[in-house]
């Protein structure tokens, strides 16, 4: 008995890669995103002034200040990292305003019944923050340098400071983008907003050292994001500058409360049309 021959099969369609899928869809999110901002980037100039602001007259006063321990390094040069850390937090924790007023134009609907998953719509938009957190580093140094601020200009340690910057931008974009989500109005974000940056900024490591904080105030320090972002900048930024908890555990910090209020936001995405 003569064996049938099998007829050639066609080839089985593969589904692609679930990840590269992702991060396709982010990129094209974040294009989105970052075409608004290439149109009018006056936004980018303006918050340079409030930075500008802290190191030139608030800096330049409390140097002369020998009441805040700051190692072997200047008051001034202590504070930049923090004040670029509070360039990025400020920038980033208005970004949940712009979804609502998406949300009012129609736009997030659309998004939203697009093939494009939650976490792509999320990572999206906090790979553009973090690309506005660049820009906003690139001011600092640029202002720290005319300052005559000792700065690393190893290529290593400002690759380190401009990926704990973007990392720092993504997080409280993604944390801005869960307030826009519970509260869908534009009026109660802006006044929750502006009760959060100031207890976000000074209850962190940005301006004093937390060694000099009360107890209570250091247990709080110790879950702001803030203060890893600040003491991962601090140790990579500045020549003679230390990171106390070290750059590898700050990165893991702000990685691990990144992925958990990334799917977070991807859970109450779809609830900003409710």
């Amino acid at each position: 008995m003569t064996s049938a021959r099998l007829a050639p099969q066609p080839a089985a369609w593969v589904e692609p890669n679930a990840v590269a899928q992702v991060w396709r869809e982010t990129f094209a999110i974040a294009n989105v995103e970052l075409r608004k901002l290439f149109r009018d980037p006056t936004e980018l100039f303006t918050r340079a002034i409030q930075p500008v602001l802290w190191l030139v007259v608030f800096g330049q006063v409390f140097s002369r200040v020998r009441g805040i321990p700051t190692g072997n390094i200047s008051y001034l040069a202590f504070m930049t990292p923090g004040i670029l850390a509070q360039s990025v937090l400020f920038a980033a924790i208005f970004y949940g305003i712009a979804v609502i007023w998406e949300r009012d134009l129609g736009i997030v609907h659309k998004l939203l019944v697009s093939p494009a998953k939650r976490i792509s719509l999320v990572l999206g938009k906090a790979v553009s923050a973090g690309f506005r957190g660049v820009v906003q580093a690139v001011i600092i140094y640029l202002i720290a340098a005319a300052l005559g601020i000792a700065i690393r200009w190893q290529p290593v340690h400002i690759f380190a400071v401009l990926a704990g910057v973007a990392l720092g931008s993504a997080i409280f974009s993604t944390f801005s983008l869960i307030i826009a989500c519970i509260v869908k109005s534009r009026e109660r974000f802006m006044g929750i907003g502006q009760v959060l940056t100031m207890p976000l900024f000074f209850a962190s490591n940005a301006i004093y050292p937390i060694a000099i904080m009360p107890g209570w105030l250091k247990v709080v320090a110790l879950v702001n994001p803030l203060t890893y972002l600040v003491d991962a900048l601090r140790g990579q930024m500045i020549v003679g500058g230390e990171s106390v908890h070290g750059f590898a555990s700050d990165f893991g910090i702000m990685i691990l409360i990144f992925i958990v209020l990334s799917a977070v936001a991807a859970r109450l995405y779809p609830t900003l049309l409710r």
